[in-house]
């Protein structure tokens, strides 16, 4: 059959629900696409977003702070471990189950607890601006600030949300281990949620209050990987230019050069399809030959065929 291609999947939100009874249903769907991949002789590693998951964490403990005064405050970074365990959890039994009604055999599924250092003097922690959590009165925020250090801020008219940095991922800690389990045949996913923010103090990894994209800590380990492409899915089959507009075109071919220019027209959405663009030039600019793909869950293998999806290369 040749050679496998390896591929660094990022899996959208959509992948996963956006509750629990939700996410049991998703990740079967979401399998299924995964296990596509593997018959078309690819070599797969999954990296998937926890937005709703994370939230729900971050929720439920600070209800119980509330609720206990005697359980402390759990830092985000300890939320984003819980919701790379649970999330890994589901993935697992989908993808074992669907490979065992396929007759794929001896390819063994593992989720890696990762975590992602950042640089602890990153603009982004100046900024922050992800919000995260419930929504709070003036007064409940002003004494969660007060309280735990948290920034605030008024969210649309329907009250106040903390928010936090989200700072560009500098290295995988686990990376050795990722890529000995990945270089023995296994099926891994990793840096769940971007990774667990940590930065670096002296031999000490400190537990950051931030949000790592998900789409460049993909693109940062496809890169540490040597993947041959970056496929990063989303809500629409192909990136558009124009999008919503009646002269919206669908692109399916996009060099560097074009991708660099439609970015500078403002074509393409920041916290949307902006990061997913950025994260693709990226890979691709790291090493002649690399692709990046960004299409819909479902058209994951029409597009590893080269049938659908936007094709960014040099």
């Amino acid at each position: 059959m040749g050679k496998k291609k390896r591929i660094v999947l990022a899996l959208g939100g959509n992948a996963l629900g956006n509750n629990l009874p939700e996410q049991m249903q998703a990740v079967k769907t979401t399998a299924k696409a995964i296990v596509d991949l593997l018959e078309e002789n690819c070599e797969v590693i999954i990296v998937h977003g926890n937005g709703p998951q994370v939230g729900m964490i971050n929720n439920a403990m600070g209800a119980l702070t509330r609720e206990d005064p005697s359980h402390p405050n759990t830092p985000l970074s300890v939320c984003v471990a819980m919701s790379q365990a649970y999330i890994g959890y589901d993935l697992q039994n989908a993808l074992r189950e669907e490979m065992e009604i396929r007759g794929i055999e001896n390819i063994p599924v593992t989720t890696m607890i990762t975590q992602m250092r950042v640089d602890a003097n990153s603009p982004a922690f100046k900024t922050p601006t992800k919000p995260i959590g419930h929504f709070m009165t003036k007064e409940e925020a002003d004494n969660a600030a007060e309280k735990y250090g948290y920034d605030m801020i008024e969210d649309s008219g329907r009250g106040y949300r903390r928010v936090v940095a989200s700072p560009k991922p500098v290295e995988i800690i686990e990376l050795r281990a990722i890529r000995s389990l990945v270089d023995d045949g296994q099926l891994v996913i990793a840096c769940g949620g971007g990774g667990i923010p940590v930065i670096s103090k002296g031999k000490y990894l400190k537990g950051a209050s931030a949000v790592i994209d998900k789409d460049f800590a993909a693109c940062l380990l496809a890169q540490e990987l040597n993947a041959d492409c970056l496929i990063i899915l989303t809500a629409v089959e192909k990136v558009a230019v124009n999008f919503g507009k009646p002269n919206q075109a669908w692109i399916d071919h996009m060099s560097v050069s074009e991708a660099k220019k439609y970015i500078g027209e403002d074509q393409f959405a920041p916290g949307s399809m902006l990061p997913k663009v950025e994260a693709a030039i990226q890979f691709v600019e790291s090493k002649d030959g690399r692709e990046a793909i960004i299409t819909l869950l479902e058209k994951a293998r029409e597009g590893i065929k080269g049938d659908t999806g936007t094709h960014i290369r040099k």
